[in-house]
């Protein structure tokens, strides 16, 4: 009887016409979505432009016909095999480590109540507090002092480090949604502490995960002062450091920079949307209740 009172309300609902205010919402909403889409649409359509007309064209004018060269160019200019290849095992390596060791030391804190683990959480809540930015040259002392810098394991160890606060504060929120009874009944079945979290707890983090994924390799991906301050040399630079080297004081190649800027956008880009589905249901779990 409920139920069906339920699903006559919703009926209703939907028959309703829209509102001033509904229509009012939604033209807002279409504004701002293409104040986001414009500049992507500028730099796709500067890609594809010459020099010549990008300086005596309209920003909004489509090219006179279609240069695919200059990509061609970027990856050449980007030496695109070797920087692309870094900024992705960069990226995977750091983001997994992360995935394994938030979600472990999570799953700790949110179970065990002693105060050491207590201490820990607050610990990694002051992590957060304090921007990797601002601790530059610490951050560099240390990695100099233990022969990091100039070597494809320190940065990775690096962006461990940076990330690994904010990703044990995501997964610790995320925990309290597993069901704890799950855990006691594998552990009554004979379920070590490592299968138990691996074949019960592990599975059920799968939204949280993935928006750590997406918000950490978005963040990796993307990063510009902790590749160019760990490397310098040629062979271990990162896709947005090389990208970086055609905006210069003397020359600027700004389409050959834009079809560079398009290519190290598309892997993050499909990255969301394989994960879309996870990453809004981890995004707003807990929003709502009942």
């Amino acid at each position: 009887m409920l139920s069906a009172k339920r699903r006559s309300r919703k009926e209703d609902i939907q028959k309703q016409p829209y509102t001033k205010v509904t229509l009012a919402v939604q033209i807002f909403m279409t504004a701002i979505a293409l104040l986001f889409v414009a500049p992507i649409l500028m730099i796709v359509n500067y890609s594809f432009k010459t020099k010549k007309e990008l300086y005596l064209s309209s920003p909004l004018a489509l090219p006179e016909s279609i240069q695919f060269g200059n990509y061609e160019k970027a990856f050449d200019k980007l030496n695109m095999a070797t920087t692309f290849t870094n900024t992705f095992l960069y990226t995977a390596i750091s983001v997994l480590v992360l995935a394994l060791l938030c979600g472990s030391t999570a799953w700790a804190i949110a179970r065990c109540k002693a105060k050491f683990f207590k201490f820990c959480y607050i610990y990694f809540i002051v992590g957060i507090l304090i921007p990797y930015q601002a601790l530059f040259l610490p951050i560099y002392i240390i990695g100099y002092n233990m022969n990091l810098t100039n070597t494809a394991h320190g940065i990775i160890f690096m962006y461990i480090a940076t990330g690994i606060s904010f990703g044990v504060f995501l997964m610790n929120s995320f925990m309290s949604t597993v069901p704890i009874e799950l855990e006691e009944a594998a552990r009554i079945d004979g379920c070590s502490v490592f299968r138990t979290y691996f074949t019960i707890v592990m599975p059920l983090l799968k939204p949280a995960m993935a928006t750590l994924v997406i918000m950490q390799a978005f963040q990796i991906w993307n990063d510009y002062l902790l590749a160019s301050l760990y490397v310098s040399k040629k062979q271990l630079k990162t896709l947005t450091v090389a990208i970086q080297s055609l905006f210069s004081a003397q020359t600027s190649d700004y389409t050959t920079a834009m079809a560079a800027i398009i290519i190290s956008v598309l892997p993050i880009a499909i990255l969301f949307i394989s994960l879309q589905k996870y990453f809004i249901k981890g995004m707003t779990v807990g929003a709502v209740k009942g």
